[in-house]
């Protein structure tokens, strides 16, 4: 079954893709829950329209997310955590304390933007996330977890 995103969907693709997924996973959960529509002849005339006006909207916030991410370039933030005496995290270091983090530089990045390398930081250490500013820019942060 061919699809059309509404939505960004992680593992599947960007806003305005024409996707093929199985027939119940399209019926069953994307169509129902507004995060695709059925692409047949006329909604793909809609889509064609739709993306040729809105192409130099995308040009202009992709030299926007360039700009940002050349700023974000070589920053680095320091997160404080509290710590046991072998430098074990009591709970864990997440994407909300990273953008926290960030924001406080002048940023305005949301944490769902911010990808971890690792699922759970649990110790103290440098570490780098990666943070997707536009769905071609995607730039390396590096940050450093200490203890309190």
């Amino acid at each position: 079954m061919e699809i059309i995103l509404l939505q960004d969907i992680n593992n599947l693709g960007s806003k305005d893709d024409i996707v093929k997924v199985k027939d119940g996973y399209g019926r069953n959960y994307l169509i129902p829950q507004k995060l695709a529509i059925v692409a047949n002849s006329s909604t793909k005339k809609v889509l064609a329209e739709n993306i040729k006006q809105r192409a130099h909207k995308e040009a202009k916030l992709k030299e926007v997310a360039m700009a940002l991410a050349a700023q974000l370039e070589g920053k680095e933030v320091v997160i404080g955590a509290k710590t046991s005496t072998s430098g074990k995290i009591f709970g864990s270091v997440n994407t909300i304390q990273l953008a926290e983090a960030i924001n406080k530089l002048g940023f305005e990045i949301d944490r769902k933007q911010i990808r971890l390398s690792e699922d759970t930081i649990k110790e103290v250490g440098k570490y780098t996330a990666k943070i997707k500013l536009h769905k071609e820019v995607l730039v390396d942060f590096n940050f450093e977890v200490v203890s309190e």
